[in-house]
């Protein structure tokens, strides 16, 4: 259930804990499911899931995780989040309502070792469209909203997802974005000022826009961490790294599911009338 405070405090710093928004059994399988997928290397596919990675200490991305089994489809419309995420991306009402008001265009696992992090990217001064957080006469119309599923304990030492709250407002870069950045000197948010680490038990959820600027402390204890990230926009949207739902996912998703994975049905081309000589016949 959506609260005031929810939409309060969401508003007021760009992110929302979500305790317990999965049961015990549900961890349990989605990490059955990824022990089934790895070892899996950057550009080796398992099935329809694609082994990615944006560099060497990012961890391992398992890319289109929601076609590796049933544990992993419920993710697409969890009762946990769903409602809170169709709230703050917006479009109930309008125009993108015709065609369903979501689309997730990216969805992975991330699996991060020792040593391993991410850098501090994005941020509300980029201004970015596709990420951007917007207010409009009372209602959310959020570019993307990410939920990530912590399937392990996420501690000090563990390289927490850290955000800098109310930065989905800056006009503005930190001082400090460029050395923390990705690709950058430190390529983590360890000791930004005025980030926080984020720290989660196995089953809690993070939603967040993702103008907000985040990015991951540096994983220090042994071990590893895992977690999942569904990225939800506007039905309108396309995909981040031009995947597509395989044709047998699509057959065995629900009605509500398969929407939300594609919200357009591509219009098959079979035409019934060619040009010929500069007039038009019909075909065969």
């Amino acid at each position: 259930m959506l609260t005031d405070l929810d939409i309060y405090l969401f508003d007021l710093r760009g992110y929302l804990l979500l305790e317990n928004a999965l049961s015990a059994d549900e961890v349990a399988a989605l990490n059955a499911g990824i022990d089934a997928i790895l070892p899996l290397k950057h550009g080796e596919w398992y099935g329809y899931v694609h082994g990615h990675t944006f560099g060497d200490s990012e961890g391992t991305n398992l890319q289109q995780v929601y076609e590796a089994g049933a544990p992993f489809e419920r993710l697409i419309d969890h009762p946990a989040w769903i409602d809170k995420v169709k709230h703050f991306v917006g479009g109930e009402g309008t125009f993108d309502y015709n065609h369903g008001p979501l689309f997730i265009d990216e969805n992975f696992a991330n699996i991060r070792g020792p040593g391993e992090a991410i850098g501090l990217h994005s941020g509300g001064h980029e201004g970015v469209k596709r990420t951007q957080f917007r207010v409009h006469n009372g209602r959310f119309h959020c570019g993307q909203i990410n939920i990530l599923m912590a399937l392990t304990d996420i501690g000090p030492g563990d390289g927490a997802t850290m955000v800098i709250p109310g930065s989905h407002k800056a006009n503005f870069e930190h001082p400090d974005f460029a050395r923390h950045r990705m690709g950058g000197e430190v390529a983590s948010v360890d000791n930004v000022a005025g980030a926080i680490e984020v720290h989660m038990r196995a089953g809690d959820a993070l939603l967040f826009v993702d103008a907000i600027s985040h990015g991951s402390a540096k994983r220090t204890n042994p071990g590893e961490r895992r977690i999942i990230v569904c990225r939800y926009g506007p039905s309108w949207g396309n995909f981040r790294h031009g995947y597509q739902p395989s044709p047998e996912l699509l057959a065995r998703l629900t009605p509500e599911r398969r929407q939300i994975v594609q919200p357009l049905r591509l219009l098959p081309r079979e035409p019934q009338k060619v040009r010929e000589g500069g007039k038009a016949v019909t075909a065969g």
